[in-house]
């Protein structure tokens, strides 16, 4: 069953966060839209299980995004908690549509590759479940992020910074702790803040408003948050596949 969980979470990762343009995002209360974004996330899912005849999970796939995806947009707002019962509900109906058919993953062709003439395959669950986390950890991570800042205002007057430069360093910070969780050394994550606080406290040096810094720092500890639970979540899925982990 983990293969096929690993698959679906991968594809699921995939529709969500790199397949899903900003065309569909700008589109999506129109009803065809939200269809061809359903459509691609059952593809996906179809495509990561191997092409397996496993239409029951699929059709809970499929049903289960359309809603979800619906109850967002007329509910769900721009707001964190919006975004992470999103994801919390659609990694339940995985969940469930591997359960359902657990041995989807086995039948798929790349099982049947992996047994056959493309050893190599083997490995690809591990490496769907990298890919997933990687997805999840940085590009996921920065909607995650950036929802939990929309309840907190910063002052009009507050400094200028790169265009998008923000959101670059978020990316690299989730990126490197998603790295060191990975690598057996959580330690490092400690000098990633240390040299984060210099670095903003230098900029921030002479500045009365505090409403900056404060922003700053909800934000960063955010980001390592999200980073530091997904990346141990990674581990744990790594670890159940029999990969070896440090």
């Amino acid at each position: 069953m983990i293969e096929t969980a690993v698959a679906l979470a991968f594809a699921h990762a995939m529709a969500d966060f790199v397949l899903q343009t900003d065309w569909i995002i700008r589109r999506k209360q129109r009803a065809e839209v939200l269809l061809l974004h359903v459509a691609i996330a059952v593809g996906a899912s179809w495509a990561a299980l191997g092409f397996a005849p496993a239409w029951e999970a699929l059709g809970l796939i499929a049903l289960s995004h359309l809603a979800l995806d619906a109850a967002k947009l007329r509910w769900g707002g721009r707001g964190f908690a919006g975004f992470v019962l999103d994801q919390a509900g659609h990694m339940a109906f995985l969940l469930a549509a591997a359960a359902l058919a657990p041995g989807a993953y086995a039948e798929g062709i790349w099982a049947r590759l992996a047994a056959g003439p493309a050893p190599p395959l083997t490995l690809l669950p591990a490496a769907m479940a990298l890919a997933a986390g990687l997805i999840f950890v940085v590009p996921a991570g920065g909607h995650a992020v950036a929802a939990l800042m929309t309840a907190v205002q910063l002052p009009s007057s507050s400094l200028d910074s790169l265009p998008r430069g923000g959101r670059m360093i978020g990316k690299l910070e989730r990126l490197l702790i998603l790295m060191l969780v990975l690598a057996g050394q959580p330690d490092g994550i400690g000098f990633l803040i240390a040299a984060k606080s210099i670095l903003r406290f230098n900029e921030l040096a002479g500045q009365p408003d505090r409403h900056v810094s404060e922003y700053v720092i909800i934000g960063t500890l955010a980001s390592y948050a999200w980073a530091i639970a997904l990346g141990y979540a990674m581990r744990a899925t790594l670890q159940a596949l029999g990969f070896p982990v440090a």
